[in-house]
């Protein structure tokens, strides 16, 4: 036997004293030594090793990437819309004794020599944007990279937007925030309203001068956003891993901020129109007399209706892509029944998959090696609803082409008309930590990472997995999937509800809030579960909720509920079990006759306005155009609309001023410059100033801009009930010239995508000083509506008209009460001019 040298061991011995359980490196750039041109990416090395990625895709929009010796740097991004494919812009590059500058018609670009700070500059010289300090990485032994991180100045005066639907008291300055999906069952306490369930790392900023800009950090992994929590005029963006790669997006308007951005990550197709009628929803709906009785009373009672949902409570002990033939014995008979009735039948599916020999999707996973496993290869299993369940890897295209075919069965043979996708965080039942440990790991498109980088794309993937599914077996329908955890860019797959919110007034206020910063974070299809999920609203707030979702997108009413059974139901991160009593229904009938007849009308109202807000979806998908916006976007140099925060614009020429207080039946509602029409009494009111306004329990104040044609749809019990008859247009008279749009097509399908279409401009303008109004109609597209008369509400006309001509043709008006001053007549479907004098 060898003998050990007692100097070896001793030396031995010191080294390993002196080892240490990891070792942390920080990084920062050095000055510049160099840099070279590669078609529109400039590449900056300094003297250390750090290179900055320069790359210009349009005037606007620039992408800032770091990339370290060693990195393997990819230009794959899940975020990024593969449509995206811009004009290459020119650009100018300029040396000065400071500064390296990137230039373009709109930006200047400057990185210091120094230690590549960046600063944004617009064409007039004005500073947008500036580091504070230079780019920071922190990367250890064990750990690999822990942090990188971008640090700028946010001067007095800077405002922040966007974020997703990040909950705050005074908005995002002040505040800092984390992404990391997350099932936020509840959110009501501080320390569970952040993370949430979806993770969209895209903030505004709006400068004092009016001057908006855009950052979007592309980046999948944990990231926190810090808007001068310390108040100390600094704004940070960071994350837990991977590459620093952050894309620069100049306004100078807001909405043209969020428009750019919303190219950038892409828009959906046009949704059908029922999905955007009525919505009605709760845990759960069953059995099948349940579910036909809920169908009769929509019908008898006639309040509109075009979708009913189905819980988990419709599947086989948790199986997805089953029925539990119990109760619902006849699914596909039950299904064409609701659709005769104007009903669309939407599912829901979830990721886990029952651990379960005896069940085929469970076997043909396993088969084909379509589960999330650990590093060692064993399956990742965790209790969901099923207690054992395994997850489908959707980051691999074979698993999400495996799962969009799993639809099939439920959309051709039963009939199904959307899919509702739910607890896809990943959420996991039990651990502190709600889903995966960090080192699961995914295919990623063939790069092959942890957990670490796939969480937040995880429920984005699936939403695209099952949106393949329903366009592959849904054929000549439009895709309708509603998505809980979703990521930037995963507004081309799905609609997205903010999850499991509280019957309460709060919760109302952040409904309000939650949708217009996902709006205009690139997520126009949104709404909250109307009334409350947990708990039980009270007649009143329920029904100003349901006002309030007249004006979001997605008008789905969804209540924890109860089972039809009266077993005991169990929700994460509940104390307790409790039975929920019948008494917990959040029918739009529930709250009394009184309140029915209020209800009726409210959804009457939704079905109303269906033109408007149908139009404002083109608007979006061609455009990017937000749906809904902040007051601040209509007048961003209006320090007054800057931090209203209790109403919003919804399309260009609606402001919402909704109730969020108890027992208010009034309210204040600061108007922008210029001149808006009381939507319910056709009052005239001035901009630039706060009114008091009246709101009975039975109305929630809106107003319209002065200018607007306003289209306005027939009331029916379901969308696609019968053609209208009659298209309404509402003509508020204005002293400025404006323009309006209608869009019209035939609802479901794809022939628009070929010109079958109808896109009117209506072109308004009047002179004050001659008593005269001229509109005019001008159409695009092949489309031709059933409907043959127009019915022309003249509001607001100051002056009374001796004649109205249309195309030259003089008509009759009826006369308005001596205290009203709207001009009623008709006209033909096809009206090119109408003067009035």
């Amino acid at each position: 036997m060898a003998k050990i040298d007692p100097e070896a061991k001793q030396k031995q011995s010191e080294e390993d004293n002196q080892r240490k359980k990891d070792v942390t490196y920080h990084h920062k750039p050095d000055a510049i030594a160099d840099y070279t041109i590669d078609g529109q990416q400039i590449n900056i090395r300094s003297e250390n090793n750090i290179e900055l990625q320069v790359a210009v895709h349009t005037d606007e929009i620039i992408q800032l990437k770091y990339v370290f010796e060693g990195d393997k740097p990819s230009n794959f991004s899940y975020a990024i819309d593969p449509e995206f494919n811009p004009k290459n812009p020119d650009f100018a590059i300029r040396e000065t004794t400071n500064h390296i500058e990137i230039a373009t018609d709109s930006l200047t670009c400057r990185v210091s020599r120094k230690d590549m700070k960046v600063s944004f500059w617009d064409s007039d010289g004005a500073l947008l944007c500036k580091d504070k300090k230079p780019f920071f990485r922190k990367d250890t032994i064990m750990k690999g990279i822990t942090k990188i991180k971008i640090t700028k100045e946010a001067p007095e005066g800077t405002h922040y937007f966007g974020l997703g639907d990040k909950i705050t008291e005074n908005g995002l300055r002040g505040e800092s925030f984390e992404n990391w999906n997350t099932d936020s069952y509840a959110y009501e306490l501080e320390e569970h309203r952040d993370p949430l369930y979806r993770s969209i790392p895209f903030y505004h900023a709006l400068n004092s001068d009016g001057n908006a800009y855009g950052i979007f950090l592309d980046n999948t992994y944990r990231s926190h956003f810090d808007f001068d929590s310390n108040d100390n005029n600094t704004c940070t963006f960071s994350a837990d891993g991977g590459c620093m790669n952050y894309y620069f997006i100049y306004g100078p308007e807001p909405t043209t901020v969020s428009e750019r951005y919303a190219k950038l990550t892409g828009t959906p197709q046009m949704p059908p129109l029922w999905g955007l009628g009525y919505h009605q929803c709760r845990w759960s709906y069953y059995p099948e007399e349940r579910v036909r009785k809920l169908a009769d009373n929509f019908r008898e009672k006639e309040i509109p209706c075009d979708a009913l949902y189905l819980d988990i409570d419709y599947m086989d002990d948790y199986r997805v892509f089953t029925w539990n033939r119990d109760r619902f014995p006849d699914p596909k008979q039950m299904i064409s029944d609701l659709k005769e009735q104007g009903f669309e039948t939407i599912v829901m599916i979830d990721p886990g998959i029952k651990v379960d020999n005896d069940y085929e999707i469970y076997q043909q996973g396993l088969e084909n090696d379509y589960f999330c496993k650990r590093p060692d290869g064993e399956l990742m299993i965790g209790p969901v609803w099923p207690p054992k369940t395994v997850f489908p890897d959707y980051t691999h295209p074979e698993v999400r082409e495996w799962w969009a075919d799993l639809y099939k069965d439920l959309l051709t043979e039963k009939g199904v008309s959307g899919v509702w996708n739910d607890m896809n965080e990943p959420a996991v039942f039990e651990v502190k930590a709600k889903t995966f440990p960090n080192d699961i790991r995914h295919h990623f498109e063939g790069e092959q990472v942890s957990h670490k980088k796939a969480h937040n794309i995880y429920g984005m993937q699936m939403a695209r997995a099952s949106y393949e599914g329903i366009k592959k077996h849904k054929q000549g329908k439009r895709p309708f999937l509603l998505t809980r955890a979703n990521f930037s860019g995963g507004q081309r797959y799905a609609a997205l509800w903010t999850g499991d919110n509280i019957a309460n007034w709060e919760h109302l206020r952040h409904a309000l809030e939650q949708c217009v910063r996902l709006s205009i974070s690139g997520y126009s299809f949104t709404g909250t579960d109307i009334g409350g999920f947990i708990e039980q609203p009270s007649a009143e707030l329920f029904t100003r909720w349901l006002q309030l979702g007249v004006f979001h997108p997605l008008f789905r009413n969804h209540t924890m509920g109860y089972d039809a059974e009266g077993a005991e139901v169990i929700k994460e991160d509940q104390v307790e079990q409790k039975k929920l009593q019948s008494d917990a229904d959040q029918e739009p009938w529930s709250f009394g006759e009184k309140h029915t007849r209020i209800n009726r009308s409210v959804i009457e109202l939704r079905y109303r306005l269906l033109h408007y807000l149908y139009t404002a979806f083109y608007q979006y998908i061609q455009h990017g155009t937000p749906i809904l916006r902040p007051t601040a976007f209509a007048h961003p140099t209006d320090s007054n609309a800057t931090t209203s925060r209790d109403t919003f614009l919804f399309g260009d020429k609606i402001l919402v001023a909704p109730v969020i207080k108890k027992g208010a039946r009034g309210r204040k509602t600061y108007l922008p410059s210029g001149q808006w029409y009381d939507y319910r009494t056709n009052e005239l009111l001035k901009g630039g100033k706060t009114h008091k306004v009246d709101a009975p329990v039975s109305e929630i104040p809106f107003f319209v801009k002065a200018g607007t044609v306003l289209p306005l749809r027939e009331v029916m019990q379901y969308t696609r009930e019968r053609d209208p008859e009659l298209l309404e247009l509402n003509v508020y008279y204005g002293t400025q010239v404006s323009e309006s749009y209608l869009y019209e097509d035939q609802g479901e399908g794809f022939t628009h995508n070929e010109g079958n279409y109808r896109l009117t401009t209506f072109h308004f303008e009047s002179n004050p000083q001659e008593n005269t109004v001229q509109l005019t109609a001008n159409r695009n597209g092949s489309f031709v509506p059933e409907y043959q008369t127009v019915k022309i509400n003249l509001i607001g006309l100051p002056f009374v008209p001796e004649t109205i001509t249309i195309d030259g043709q003089p008509v009759k008006m009826d006369q308005p009460a001596a205290e009203q001053s709207t001009y009623t007549f008709e006209t033909e479907i096809g009206f090119s001019e109408i003067t009035i004098s």
